[in-house]
């Protein structure tokens, strides 16, 4: 249950259900979201090529 709480209150939706029907839908209270941080995903990407931000071939036509 700590599993799908600390989930709410990251921001996602919790639906519990019984078989195929929901039942109970698990929503954090505002007061109790924790407010995003910048920089908070710090370690999550590993790499990034050098390129990663350059303009793809298949849109250059579409670009201004």
């Amino acid at each position: 249950m700590s599993r799908l709480i600390q989930a709410a209150l990251a921001g996602e939706e919790i639906i519990i259900a019984e078989g195929k029907r929901p039942l109970v839908k698990l929503v954090a209270l505002p007061e109790a979201r924790q407010p995003r941080r910048i920089g908070g995903a710090e370690g999550v990407v590993l790499f990034m090529a050098d390129d990663f931000d350059a303009p793809l071939e298949d849109f250059t036509e579409a670009m201004p």
